[in-house]
């Protein structure tokens, strides 16, 4: 719920919180569209689950924010495609980690004002 909070804060409102790994994986795999973000706790996986691998790899999750990476070795990511996870030890992420992750998801648009010339 904190999360949450700090992502409505941000002016982010379609926010889909689960429970457990079961659910996410069934949201996951029935999402009508893919999923923008996906930002998820380590510990709610299982030992064998390597979840930047899964993220990497399954096309109905453009981009994943792990947090609460304590296991190691963590895994090593292609330079080409970091963009797309991206790896916390933080145990819970704070609002300049999510505003960091929201800036390379979804930058600002640039400023379009009127322009008034004075004579």
């Amino acid at each position: 719920m904190r999360i949450e909070r700090l992502f409505n804060q941000l002016g982010y409102y379609r926010i889909a919180p689960v429970r457990g790994l079961d659910e996410l994986l069934t949201l996951v795999e029935y999402a009508s569209e893919p999923l923008d973000l996906v930002v998820i706790n380590q510990s709610m996986t299982r030992e064998s689950m390597d979840l930047a691998d899964f993220f990497l790899h399954n096309f109905q999750v453009r981009h994943a924010f792990i947090y609460g990476c304590e296991r190691e070795p963590l895994p090593s990511i292609p330079a080409g495609v970091q963009h797309k996870v991206e790896i916390s030890h933080s145990p819970l992420p704070d609002l300049r980690a999510i505003e960091q992750v929201m800036k390379s998801l979804d930058p600002p648009l640039p400023f379009v004002g009127t322009v008034a010339s004075v004579r």
